[in-house]
């Protein structure tokens, strides 16, 4: 039995993507445009999300690190749409980090995109989906915040609470109808992933992470990680004895 209602049907879908501009929020964005859903579509950079948008496309450009942004660009897409079917929030940075190597603006710059933006997504839009009584919220987060792993001290951190974030998510809003998933890819070849000096597990295009995406939404999940071939040994590992988990990340990792 899915946790979630089964999205396999996209023609018209009023689907709102925050972080379109790059990477797998540029490559769903196509996905979806092909599949006839009306996007709208945000980001930092404008000039970016026009290079994807169709006719058909809202271009909402906005700081995800804006807590008041957010609210206005919730406002704005609400009365332009009436209901908004469905919010996913790919927005996000990483930055490779051992222990000493952190610094407070760092932490900070991290933490704002990683995991505040996911607190402002929420307090914006989901009075909006209460007052639906309808539509959903899907955050993107990581197989990182699995267990501590080298080079991922803060982005592993935030991608855990997003997890947890989610988990209590669907506790409060799936009673009254509202969908919540959570998306938690492996390693994807990105302009964020290219500057990693360790061999990448399983490593994905952006047009196959947007694929998965979509198959995960039809199967109804909650939790749709991907490439299952990494990310279920990940998962597995992680209820091991910390002994395990440990030796296990520096093997792997060769850090």
């Amino acid at each position: 039995m899915s946790l979630n209602p089964r999205i396999t049907h996209w023609q018209d879908k009023r689907v709102w993507l925050i972080g379109a501009g790059h990477g797998i929020g540029a490559a769903l964005a196509r996905r979806l445009q092909s599949a006839g859903a009306a996007l709208a579509l945000s980001g930092r950079n404008p000039q970016a999300l026009e290079a994807i948008a169709s006719a058909r496309c809202v271009v909402l450009p906005f700081d995800a690190t804006d807590a008041a942004a957010w609210q206005h660009a919730c406002d704005t897409l609400s009365t332009r749409w009436g209901n908004i079917d469905l919010i996913i929030l790919l927005a996000g940075d990483y930055q490779a980090l051992r222990a000493w190597e952190l610094t407070p603006d760092v932490a900070r710059r991290l933490t704002d995109i990683n995991l505040m933006a996911p607190f402002y997504a929420v307090a914006a839009c989901v009075p909006q989906l209460m007052r639906q009584k309808s539509g959903g919220i899907a955050l993107v987060a990581s197989v990182a915040g699995a267990g501590g792993m080298p080079n991922a001290l803060v982005y592993g951190a935030t991608k855990a609470a997003v997890n947890h974030l989610a988990q209590t998510l669907y506790l409060d809003l799936a009673p009254h109808g509202i969908g919540v998933w959570v998306i938690n890819p492996g390693f994807v070849k990105t302009r964020l992933t290219a500057g990693n000096d360790f061999a990448m597990p399983a490593l994905i295009s952006p047009e196959q992470a947007a694929d998965e995406i979509i198959a995960g939404f039809a199967r109804g999940d909650f939790d749709i990680h991907f490439p299952k071939r990494f990310t279920r040994w990940i998962k597995l590992a992680a209820l091991l004895p910390y002994r395990c988990w440990f030796y296990l990340m520096h093997k792997v990792t060769g850090l």
